[in-house]
């Protein structure tokens, strides 16, 4: 098992930067593909960026592509997510996600992923 705990959300402004942060604990965190998704009120959870077990390799959705960056720090069992030049569109709850690397980093599909966090609220005002 893999407990996944995000944090970091909050109340933005059109324009300004967050950093989010999800906190691993249980098996060995390295072991781990980490993903990042996002659900909007009466939307489908839609994928944001996933990073490979080194961290050698990142992935972003078109949207996001140019302002968010995805790192993770494998000493501190944690992948953050920073995020820049945010959109009132950017609104959602933030999950991070755990894959035990059956796949590659490319494939976006939530299915993909065996564990998830709790979510943290990110609004985004205009």
């Amino acid at each position: 098992q893999v407990q996944l705990v995000e944090s970091g959300g909050g109340l933005v402004q059109a324009g300004d930067s967050l950093r989010i942060s999800c906190a691993a604990s249980g098996r060995t965190f390295s072991n781990y593909v980490m993903g990042w998704f996002r659900q909007a009120p009466g939307k489908e959870r839609e994928f944001v960026s996933a990073i490979s077990r080194s961290g050698g390799s990142t992935y972003y959705a078109d949207s996001v592509k140019g302002r968010f960056t995805i790192s993770r720090d494998n000493a501190k069992n944690t992948v953050y997510l920073q995020m820049n030049n945010l959109k009132p569109e950017d609104t959602a709850v933030y999950y991070c996600a755990a894959d035990p690397d059956r796949y590659s980093i490319r494939e976006v599909s939530p299915t993909k992923y065996d564990y998830w966090g709790q979510g943290t609220q990110v609004t985004v005002s205009s």
